[in-house]
């Protein structure tokens, strides 16, 4: 076996190490500008993974970052704390809706979801409730790689369905778009009910299950079942939360409280990692205790570090100072006017736009690594994946990088929606 030593060390993600080509260095980022080692500058469609709302080294970030840095990179959480830790938590507790109030800090998305997954069943423990070791969640959901995540992801298109005999069983149903699906997600909460501890949804939509939108009116009936059944509802705005959609959270449009949210990418605005659990009022009273064994048992070493907290507050110094929602809605008609072009093309089943959320779904998975070279040829960082190419810039993208990224999709998917057909 031999090893292109750019590849000998690294091992990279959703990457099949043997095949792959070897891949770009980054060497610097501005603006909505990712820029290589060979002197190109590539316009950035998706956001580093959908996490820079703001675009990569905004100054204001940039200068908070660097104070926490001199003063406290870092202290354990466990026993201590620390101003912008709780600023942070205060500042979300009330930008949430309802009383999603207690704030839970780790750091990455998936984490996030497992401790969401704990509070739910301990909380059932708490109050004396045992057997409900499962969660209904729905087909096309994806909610992060860890073990417990991946149990809640779609176990047949999802890209974990291998691992099915490792990962505990839950319940899937259809998202309820219709009566028949509203009453079959009836029906399942019904029949589960005592072994269930919680409904796990991704608000609006199915980001890595292929961007696959549902109307508010969808998220409300879920809710609504949930609560008909005594069930918490989880809400993973992982990728939804801070403006991707819209408004600042997702859950907003339907009218919701969940009882529990999940929250990062954006929340340092792209600059670290960090992630949160939210809580209501009710999911907290059943940890408060006199016994120590009631406790939430789960501390990630590097949960609420000072850096990402002073990340994020200035992350939300910019959204309560800067235009962010009317600039994703400025995104969103700029989508649905430019894509509107690739409309009825032979090849392409569907174009679908949300805030400022792009996707051109292909009628079968096309030539991704063509695909993917083509717009490199235009300088454009765009990353399709299964039948699907999306965009998801910076909320802050310049008119010219919009345009030129919307540009990049009518000029490439053409051709290959033809070879489709």
């Amino acid at each position: 076996m031999t090893f292109d030593l750019s590849r000998k060390n690294l091992w990279r993600p959703y990457t099949q190490m043997r095949l792959a080509p070897p891949p770009l260095e980054a060497v610097a980022t501005r603006g909505s500008r990712i820029v290589l080692a060979d002197g190109r500058e590539l316009v950035d469609g998706i956001a580093s993974w959908w996490t820079a709302v703001h675009g990569y080294n905004h100054p204001h970030i940039a200068r908070a970052v660097a104070d926490q840095l001199a003063r406290m990179p870092h202290v354990m959480f466990g026993g201590l704390t620390h101003a912008p830790a709780e600023r942070l938590a205060t500042r979300l507790a009330a930008l949430l809706p309802g009383d999603l109030d207690h704030v839970f800090f780790t750091d990455s998305g998936s984490v996030a979801v497992e401790v969401a997954l704990k509070m739910a069943a301990q909380m059932w423990l708490n109050r004396g409730v045992s057997g409900r070791t499962r969660v209904l969640a729905f087909r096309g959901g994806y909610h992060g790689d860890t073990m417990g995540a991946m149990s809640v992801c779609d176990p047949e298109e999802g890209m974990h369905r291998r691992f099915g005999a490792y990962l505990p069983s839950q319940v899937f149903c259809d998202l309820p778009r219709s009566q028949a699906e509203t009453e079959a997600l009836d029906s399942a909460l019904a029949a589960h009910r005592e072994t269930l501890a919680a409904v796990i949804v991704e608000p609006l939509v199915q980001g890595a299950g292929g961007m696959i939108l549902h109307p508010p009116e969808v998220l409300a009936t879920v809710a609504r079942l949930a609560r008909r059944h005594g069930l918490p509802l989880i809400a993973d705005e992982i990728f939804t939360g801070f403006g991707r959609t819209g408004s600042l959270f997702a859950c907003q449009q339907a009218g919701i409280v969940p009882d529990i949210m999940c929250l990062s990418k954006a929340l340092t605005g792209g600059t670290m990692a960090l992630a949160a659990t939210v809580a209501r009022t009710e999911v907290f009273e059943a940890f408060w205790s006199e016994d120590p064994a009631a406790a939430l048992m789960h501390g990630p070493t590097f949960m609420a570090n000072p850096l990402a907290c002073a990340a994020a507050n200035a992350s939300l110094d910019l959204f309560e100072s800067e235009p962010r929602l009317d600039q994703a809605g400025a995104i969103a008609r700029r989508l649905t006017e430019g894509l509107a072009e690739l409309k009825g093309l032979p090849g392409i089943a569907d174009i679908r736009a949300l805030g400022a959320i792009g996707a051109v779904q292909f009628t079968t998975t096309p030539d991704l690594a063509a695909l993917k070279a083509a717009f490199l040829a235009r300088d454009v960082w765009v990353r399709p994946f299964g039948d699907i190419v999306y965009l998801t810039p910076a909320l802050t993208i310049p008119e010219a990088d919009l345009d030129r990224l919307i540009a990049a999709l009518v000029a490439v998917i053409p051709g290959q929606a033809a070879a489709l057909s």
